[in-house]
């Protein structure tokens, strides 16, 4: 089914180019491109899309968006337009004006991407749903993710980030939610901030759109929801729904019984009690759970029914996912893959999530990205997480971990070396039959090579 006719992008940018030609998709990596997909050729840092046309069309591209400086072969149909990024965000802004879905957008310090996942998940149930690739939350993802939505779509979720006063401003006023939600503030970019007040105010932005959303969903239990909240209220925020442990919430939690494989959860959403049972463990998806149900009352879903379709939610790679491997020695062992991202927040609740797991538990964690001066606090500030949450051995690498190594109790180290692949070898000589092992880290750090490397002994595969 076409998502974009010839005549549409030519309108949306502007450009200039044949006609006669459709799109099934919008692609900005050639090599991820699908037969059928318009592939926009951005200008970045260290790329220029251009390079990739023939790439792009030997792939099967429907045709291309290109600046008309640039030296373009005959490969295949080409819009010519002034500036390519820009013609993406025309493209994601006509895709917004033609929709008639409910749109819901993502933002905060830790949980946006799980909770922007699981509110795919439960709304697909409801309708067609359209939901931010990966976490494509930022100046490119934002309006790609935009480009792709359907014209019938019944809701959409959008993920925006951050790590700059300012950038969420610019986004929200693209995608123009009806439901925004905030899911928790906490030092992660620190290094880009004065204090977490300032990313509270950043993250606020997300109510500064035109019209403004009709509903904000935002975290009772944080310290910093009294400003969330009167900053919604100022730029004309009609309803606030809030979710957390407080009787008064809108998404109270009554109960729950957290445990490695998930929750048996009690709440009250909206002053129905409801009980539901999550197969994600750890109680930051407790929380998570809340923001979602709250979100669905605003679009109209019956909370019940939500609540149950959470029941069979899995998450995202990287996101605490789990796997059994083989050891070299016979037995086997468990990672919990939880190597997409890492920052205080997110790092304090993997390793609580790994304290419910019976067995040795091992923590292999890389460095927190963008602290700034807080670096050496924040990294050391770990090791009391970790001796409460019974870690037997920690291993970790990158210069600013030798915080945290030199807070650990020495019983606790493991091993300490500046890269990644460095530290696989002498975690393997670690492992024993029954251990559970917590891999962690900013992006930048690696990690996911760690857990691909320990995954070739993969026997089975778990995805929570």
């Amino acid at each position: 089914m076409s998502l974009w006719t010839a005549q549409e992008v030519l309108l949306a940018t502007e450009g200039r180019g044949p006609s006669g030609w459709q799109a099934t998709g919008v692609s900005i990596d050639s090599r991820t491109l699908e037969p059928g997909d318009l592939f926009v050729a951005l200008r970045g840092p260290r790329h220029d899309g251009h390079a990739f046309l023939a790439d792009a069309f030997a792939r099967g591209a429907a045709a291309a968006i290109v600046a008309t400086d640039a030296a373009i072969p005959e490969l295949g149909p080409c819009i010519g337009v002034a500036d390519t990024q820009r013609a993406l965000v025309d493209l994601g802004q006509f895709a917004r004006a033609r929709s008639r879905a409910r749109i819901v957008a993502v933002t905060g310090s830790v949980g946006k991407t799980g909770t922007k996942e699981a509110l795919r998940h439960v709304l697909a149930r409801e309708g067609r749903t359209h939901a931010s690739a990966a976490s494509h939350n930022n100046h490119w993802g934002v309006p790609l993710s935009l480009a792709r939505l359907p014209a019938d779509c019944r809701f959409a979720v959008f993920e925006l980030g951050m790590n700059r006063p300012g950038e969420i401003r610019a986004l929200v006023a693209q995608v123009r939610p009806q439901v925004a939600i905030v899911t928790w503030i906490a030092p992660a970019h620190i290094g880009f901030f004065p204090d977490e007040t300032a990313i509270a105010r950043a993250k606020a932005e997300i109510f500064a759109c035109t019209p403004p959303p009709q509903v904000a969903v935002l975290p009772a239990d944080n310290p910093h929801f009294p400003l969330l909240r009167r900053i919604a209220e100022e730029v004309g925020v009609p309803r606030i729904l809030v979710f957390g442990t407080t009787a008064e919430a809108d998404a109270s939690l009554l109960a729950a019984d957290i445990g490695p494989a998930g929750s048996s959860v009690e709440a009250r959403i909206l002053g129905v009690p409801i009980r539901y049972g999550l197969s994600v463990p750890g109680r930051h998806w407790v929380m998570n759970s809340l923001a979602v149900l709250a979100a669905c009352a605003a679009l109209g879903v019956d909370p019940e029914r939500a609540a149950a379709a959470l029941g069979d939610f899995a998450l995202p790679r990287g996101r605490g996912t789990r796997r059994s491997i083989r050891l070299a020695g016979g037995g086997v062992a468990t990672v919990v893959d939880d190597s997409y991202n890492a920052n205080p927040a997110s790092m304090r609740a993997a390793i609580a999530t790994l304290a419910l797991y019976p067995g040795r538990r091992i923590a292999v964690l890389g460095e927190m990205a963008e602290l700034g001066e807080r670096t050496g606090e924040l990294h050391a500030a770990l090791a009391t997480e970790l001796v409460a949450a019974g870690v037997a051995r920690v291993f970790v690498c990158g210069e600013a971990m030798r915080h945290l190594w030199q807070a650990l109790p020495v019983e606790l180290r493991g091993a300490w070396t500046a890269s990644a692949e460095d530290l696989l070898e002498p975690v393997r000589a670690e492992l024993a039959a029954g251990d559970v092992i917590l891999v962690k880290g900013s992006n930048a750090s690696g990690m996911g090579r760690i857990v691909d490397a320990l995954g070739e002994q993969a026997v089975a595969r778990e995805d929570v």
